[in-house]
């Protein structure tokens, strides 16, 4: 279970009558996951319920499923994540990357803060960013949560939510799972006063017509209406909310070495996925035929690493494959020994859940990937 807050005014008791003002009694919502098995929250809005619609809903054009390519070659993928063309919001800007039965990887690149009369929610999961690039805020029903780059941010699903930008643009590595994302386990360098937790705001009492776009059966949107603002809560109680966790607080651990594992998704033992942050570069060959790996190069520079990947790079390796640096990048490992500190990654490992490349993931793939390192060692001469 996360760390229990208690924000704003709640009764001492579950399904307690209780008032917003005198005459105006406000009305009880549990937000759960995991049907109630999971972590919850209960939260009171000012005077209405949050299913008063003010009118019709109806589906919106734009798409977020991702698509299928044709069967092709087992291979590895190296994806360009940050050369996506900035565009729309937290929203529209997303561009399916890789996919499974229950682990959805995004690259988000936008330019715009949501309509301050729109708000966003994921019905179909649960959220992990990274944020690669930009700051603003995440402002929800629960508060206002500042991010910047460095940060991972978790959102629940069904949490109604927009971005306000406060940098010309931004750019995250979105992962989505239809099982609630937690802290993985005791041995994580993750404790409750390290997480950053909504800054609580005064309720929004206000009739009006707001629009919330709602992404259902894994990518459809769905716009609907309701008749008072979305962030009308007198208070909140319980260990279900949005939080933050930036990079420069996870540290390893004695066990982990350079690398930290942070959160993790489903049954990492039966299907689901962990993901976690790594200083410096591999030098072996790994092969967990189990578990999908996907990195994502998320630092200022990527040092031993330059040209294999760039920033902002994205490679996947299904578990079948073998993956290991270019041998170009073991000798740079070891000339630049010492000095990788700043050479940050995020992993994400599925385990039991095989992971496709998107046909929307095609314009940033590099073509030749496979072949790029026996094509260097050719053209260098031998003595």
């Amino acid at each position: 279970m996360g760390a229990i807050r208690n924000h704003g005014r709640v009764p001492r008791s579950l399904h307690a009558e209780y008032y917003s003002e005198p005459g105006v009694a406000a009305r009880e919502e549990i937000h759960s996951s995991s049907g109630v098995n999971g972590d919850w929250s209960r939260k009171y809005h000012y005077r209405h319920f949050p299913t008063r619609q003010s009118r019709d809903p109806h589906k919106l054009p734009l798409d977020l499923r991702p698509q299928p390519l044709p069967p092709l070659p087992l291979q590895p993928w190296h994806l360009r994540a940050a050369r996506i063309k900035a565009h729309g919001d937290v929203v529209s800007g997303r561009v399916p990357l890789l996919y499974g039965e229950s682990t959805f990887v995004f690259g988000a690149k936008f330019e715009r803060s949501c309509p301050a009369d729109r708000f966003f929610h994921n019905g179909d999961g649960h959220e992990l960013w990274y944020v690669h690039e930009g700051r603003g805020l995440l402002a929800s029903e629960y508060g206002v949560l500042p991010f910047r780059p460095g940060h991972f941010v978790v959102v629940p699903k069904a949490t109604s939510y927009r971005v306000e930008l406060e940098s010309e643009d931004c750019c995250l590595l979105l992962i989505e799972s239809r099982f609630p994302i937690v802290q993985t386990h005791a041995m994580t360098p993750m404790v409750d006063t390290e997480i950053d937790s909504p800054e609580f705001r005064l309720p929004r009492d206000e009739e009006g017509e707001f629009r919330i776009w709602t992404k259902h059966n894994g990518g459809f949107v769905t716009e609907m209406f309701l008749g008072h603002h979305p962030f009308d809560l007198i208070g909140w109680h319980g260990s279900l909310y949005p939080f933050a966790l930036h990079s420069d607080d996870a540290r390893p651990t004695e066990i982990l070495g350079r690398r930290t594992s942070l959160f993790e998704s489903g049954c990492v033992n039966a299907r689901g996925f962990s993901v976690g942050m790594a200083t410096g570069s591999d030098e072996a060959a790994r092969q967990n035929a189990d578990s999908d790996e996907a990195v994502f190069f998320a630092n200022a520079r990527v040092g031993a690493r330059k040209g294999s990947v760039e920033r902002g790079s994205l490679t996947f390796h299904a578990g079948s494959l073998p993956h290991a640096p270019q041998a170009t990048t073991i000798t740079r490992l070891h000339d630049e020994r010492g000095n990788l500190a700043h050479d940050q990654v995020v992993s994400l490992q599925t385990c039991f859940e095989p992971l496709a490349v998107a046909k929307q993931a095609m314009g940033i793939a590099e073509k030749d990937y496979v072949t790029r390192e026996f094509r260097s060692a050719q053209s260098i001469p031998v003595e």
